[in-house]
């Protein structure tokens, strides 16, 4: 696990989207895995900026987001796919035809998620997967549990986490109390990993992820078992562990 240290946010961004601009560049059809919310925000801002400079296309990358919530359509401003489509697809050259998103308005969830995993298979497995971490651990909607869920599923959100998503909704009321995610076996099946880290708030999970047993208490502390798995964070985040340089 390579562990790099950036000075503030905007550097945290600059530095995971200068990996992926490398990763595109040496294979035009990358497969990446997309995460949404507001860590991530950042590094497609860059990607966009780099793509009106012309120093990227990204129009023959094909996308996989990691998760959606059930029951919001992509045509709902809440809705992941509705953030891709605004924060990056409509900001440079990526084609929509190339993102594939969980369908939120799915009749049958069990057939979603295997179509969802087939997808994968069928590009190829996923060439660099972005991600996120929530403050009790988790990755994409993979919660504390008592195992580590392996294939892309249905989940019921915890309380912390519907709460810590209200902010992105008119009221706690309106936040989804159900999300499809990528299993945490699908994730580790990606070639490359890319981890962002931004906060005070996040550091001292940041540190049990990365340093601590790993269990799926911490879904995140499977990422110790990855191979190829980059970790970036601000100062605020990496408080704990800044004198690592490579662990």
């Amino acid at each position: 696990m390579q562990l790099i240290l950036a000075d503030d946010y905007d550097k945290m961004s600059r530095l995971a989207a200068d990996i992926i601009k490398t990763k595109i560049k040496t294979k035009e059809n990358t497969v990446l895995g997309f995460a949404t919310g507001s860590s991530p925000l950042g590094l497609y801002n860059c990607l966009a900026d780099d793509y009106r400079n012309n120093e990227i296309t990204l129009k023959n990358v094909i996308g996989f987001n990691l998760d959606e919530y059930v029951g919001l359509s992509g045509e709902n401003h809440q809705s992941f796919r509705y953030y891709l489509e605004e924060n990056l697809v409509k900001r440079t050259d990526f084609d929509k035809v190339n993102l594939n998103v969980l369908d939120g308005c799915a009749k049958d969830s069990l057939a979603e998620c295997e179509q969802f995993e087939h997808l994968i298979e069928k590009n190829g497995g996923i060439d660099l997967q972005i991600l996120g971490l929530g403050e009790d651990g988790h990755i994409g909607f993979n919660e504390p549990c008592s195992y580590f869920p392996s294939k892309t599923h249905e989940v019921d959100l915890k309380c912390e986490t519907i709460q810590s998503n209200a902010r992105f909704f008119q009221d706690l009321k309106s936040v989804p109390k159900k999300a499809y995610t990528m299993g945490i076996g699908t994730i580790m099946k990606s070639k490359q990993i890319l981890l962002i880290v931004s906060g005070s708030a996040k550091a001292e999970i940041l540190r049990k992820a990365i340093l601590e047993n790993v269990t799926p208490q911490i879904p995140a502390s499977i990422l110790q078992f990855h191979p190829d798995c980059t970790v970036i964070g601000d100062k605020d985040a990496m408080k704990y562990v800044a004198e690592w340089e490579y662990i």
